[in-house]
């Protein structure tokens, strides 16, 4: 049966961010709705992560990069299957779900318990509508805004939607069915940037180790990942061609002026160092405890899994001539006898992410790559005019699967974007789904669900402040 468009009678709910529900809805403050849940002392449970698309998920601790045993597992907070877990810190992002078993969160979640007229996995999906974490971050509160915390006292006094349980139930099962076939798609597309990624890094890597032109005189290099390089090219180590995470008293004289900086959360670079959705803040907000760089300099993520993923690139594009982002950011900073984007192409391949991902240390979940590692990687060096040339062959060789790349990716954004408006609709009763009846194609497969998550996202467990020491 096809979906229904709207419900067929409606009523005002007192809410400015929906102002009509269907009727029959009710609207309960939180406190209505779950009971507050701090147990600990369970450490034989399994360790539960988050992902800001999918929720609460176990962590998957036998294909970790590192094995490593959690200490003080007897202070984390027993989650039980079907209670919500939320990060205080970044529920307005939507680091939140239901627990899929029972499992332990970090001491920085808050767990709560639904009652009856409750299905967590409901208030999960209207938690993360747009709305809803806007008036989250009204309730929050810290000494600065993006270190907001929503504490239960204040998750409490929340208004929800309160639809009939049946109800609940059956926009659950219709919102799963659509997820999967989105995750289905958006895998598809995945796989596919996958493959031309690959091209790119075979382009690439043979370009910045061996040269434009295959009948050059070789030698041996001693290095390890290159056997074979040009026998013009000298060998040295990162450190020797880069300053490592420049100070910023260079900027000292901006330290307290009113002026507005570029500001990168890992969310704002792609995988191939593209900028997109760069902030704006003020230069004293985020002096302190924020990773600092310049236009030109080069990132790299250093954490797992962005390091993996390629998470960096030359910060070419970056609006003010100086910045601010995430302290998972390595900075360098090229110099004479390297340009940045030779630089950031280095950084970029295969073999160095895959070589920086055996040498983590760290905790599970939050395996680092060390700096040691990063400045003592030995590389193959061009002459400065060798680089020019190398880099405007590689912009005219990889040309195509940049195009092909970014045109998937808008795609995987667009059907996101419907993805979001569509939950909005139905959680809040604009969109009637009670008379949904799945079909041969919505059949639901927890694998499936994986693909909805990003190729950059973390776990939120890796925030400062959370108690995963």
């Amino acid at each position: 049966m096809a979906v229904q468009a709207t419900y067929p009678v409606y009523q005002e709910s007192g809410l400015p961010w929906v102002p009509e529900v269907p009727q029959g809805w009710n609207v309960l403050r939180n406190g209505r709705l779950f009971a507050h849940r701090v147990q600990t002392g369970f450490p034989e449970l399994p360790i539960l992560e988050v992902s800001l698309r999918t929720g609460v998920r176990v962590r998957d601790m036998e294909n970790l990069k590192r094995k490593q045993v959690m200490s003080q597992k007897e202070k984390y907070k027993r989650a039980a299957k079907g209670d919500i877990a939320y990060n205080m810190m970044r529920m307005w992002q939507g680091a939140l779900g239901p627990a899929p078993v029972d499992g332990l969160v970090s001491p920085a979640y808050v767990v709560v318990k639904p009652f009856e007229e409750a299905n967590s996995a409901y208030y999960s999906y209207l938690f993360r509508t747009d709305a809803y974490m806007r008036e989250v971050n009204k309730f929050s509160r810290g000494i600065v805004a993006d270190r907001n915390r929503l504490y239960w006292d204040e998750f409490k006094q929340m208004p929800s939607l309160v639809p009939p349980r049946s109800e609940q139930d059956q926009i659950v099962t219709y919102l799963r069915a659509q997820d999967a076939q989105i995750a289905r798609f958006i895998k598809a597309k995945r796989d596919l940037i996958g493959l031309l990624d690959e091209q790119k890094q075979t382009i690439i890597e043979g370009a910045v180790t061996q040269g434009l032109d295959s009948a050059t005189k070789k030698r041996d290099s001693d290095i390890d990942w290159i056997p074979r390089i040009p026998a013009h090219w000298e060998t040295c180590k990162l450190k020797h061609i880069a300053m490592f995470n420049p100070s910023r008293s260079e900027s000292a004289a901006l330290r307290l002026s009113d002026e507005s900086v570029s500001f990168l959360p890992m969310e704002c670079i792609t995988t191939d160092g593209k900028l997109q959705n760069v902030e704006s803040r003020k230069v004293t907000e985020v002096w302190e405890g924020y990773t600092y760089f310049r236009r030109n300099d080069v990132v790299m993520a250093k954490i797992t899994p962005c390091f993996e993923n390629g998470k960096g690139g030359l910060l070419d594009a970056l609006p003010t001539d100086i910045g601010f982002g995430t302290t998972e950011f390595i900075v360098l900073r090229a110099a004479r006898r390297i340009r940045p984007a030779f630089l950031a192409k280095l950084l970029s391949l295969k073999t160095f992410r895959v070589l920086g991902a055996d040498a983590m240390t760290g905790a599970a979940g939050q395996q680092r790559v060390p700096l040691d590692f990063v400045k003592n990687f030995r590389i193959a060096l061009p002459s400065l005019n060798e680089q020019d040339e190398i880099l405007s062959a590689l912009q005219t060789a990889t040309a195509g699967q940049d195009a092909a790349i970014e045109r998937i990716r808008s795609e995987i954004a667009l059907v996101r974007e419907y993805r979001d408006r569509q939950i909005a609709d139905v959680v809040t009763g604009q969109v009637d789904v009670r008379g949904w009846v799945p079909g041969p194609d919505d059949v639901v497969a927890e694998e499936d669900l994986v693909a909805l998550v990003g190729d950059e996202e973390i776990d939120t467990d890796g925030e400062e402040d959370d108690g995963d020491d």
